[in-house]
């Protein structure tokens, strides 16, 4: 059995959003929680289910709240291989393959990188729950790269607070449509849920999102695209490609955010986006660790193609 809140609406909170108000209600439940709630009917207004998120309250209504068990979830170690960059005693960095989601959730209860890491490494740090042990950071199902790993609670507290630090540098390389007028820019632009599609993610404004900043760099142009490099300054998720979007340069191959219509000269498997470079300090030596990792083949044979002479 899970946990019930019974609630009153006092006079004073008469107005105010079903959403907000139990978010700021019962502290342990974070406003997205509580939507989720609502959502999935287990939000009761005067004694019938509300699915209404935004419902206005009035005085005297009885708000009744039930929080389902938590699923719980057995993780299987699977010998699927890894490119591994970069391994010591407190963490390791792998070049993550197109395709590969991160960490186990729904559709995807196998075959993610938890369950290879499970079945390579003997520890991983817990601090994320059981669902994603080491992982500090995620990466799209569909862009392929470095992605950094804690072993110990200790190296994924200070990987983290170098990544909230903006101290650990993660260098992007993606191919956009278009080629930009300027040679470099920064972006600066709120990114949030999209007001209708819940699914996607868009430049919103501040109210309603966070503040997202990416800088870039044009390193080779073509007739009808363009390689960037890309620098996060901040980490929101999906920020690369709703950012290239919106300034009319979406990333080649992005079904989400560009055209799904379009024919390339190689065939591609979602978005031709890389996390190319990654760099920190070893949360135990204090030295500098900056891995590389090798394009996927595609990626490689997508630039080859626009090389060509052909194709000029």
């Amino acid at each position: 059995m899970g946990d019930r809140y019974s609630l009153e609406v006092l006079p004073g909170a008469e107005g105010q959003r079903l959403d907000r108000w139990l978010s700021a209600e019962v502290p342990d439940l974070s406003r997205s929680r509580v939507q989720k709630l609502i959502r999935q009917g287990h939000v009761r207004l005067n004694g019938d289910p509300c699915l209404h998120k935004d419902w206005p309250l009035q005085v005297g209504d009885a708000i009744a709240i039930d929080i389902p068990p938590p699923e719980t979830l057995e993780l299987a170690p699977e010998a699927i291989p890894l490119d591994v960059l970069y391994e010591d005693d407190e963490l390791l960095v792998v070049n993550k393959p197109k395709g590969m989601v991160v960490h186990p959730g729904a559709g995807h209860a196998s075959g993610t990188l938890v369950n290879a890491l499970l079945a390579h490494c003997q520890k991983l740090s817990g601090i994320n729950g059981i669902e994603r042990p080491g992982i500090v950071h995620r990466l799209d199902k569909d862009t392929s790269g470095a992605i950094v790993v804690a072993k110990s609670d200790r190296a994924h507290q200070h990987l983290q607070a170098q990544i909230q630090a903006k101290t650990a540098r993660r260098t992007y390389l993606g191919i956009t449509f278009g080629r930009p007028r300027d040679e470099s820019g920064t972006i600066d632009a709120p990114v949030g849920r999209h007001p209708r599609d819940r699914q996607k993610m868009a430049v919103v404004p501040l109210e309603k999102g966070r503040r997202a900043v990416t800088h870039w760099q044009v390193l080779e142009t073509f007739p009808h695209y363009a390689l960037l490099r890309f620098d996060l300054e901040t980490g929101r998720t999906h920020q690369i490609r709703v950012h290239a979007a919106h300034i009319g340069h979406p990333i080649v191959g992005d079904a989400t955010y560009g055209s799904t219509r379009a024919k390339f000269p190689v065939k591609l498997t979602g978005q031709a986006l890389h996390a190319w470079q990654l760099s920190f300090t070893h949360p135990a030596s204090n030295q500098l660790v900056a891995v590389e990792a090798d394009p996927p083949a595609e990626f490689t044979r997508f630039l080859a193609r626009m090389r060509s002479p052909h194709q000029q």
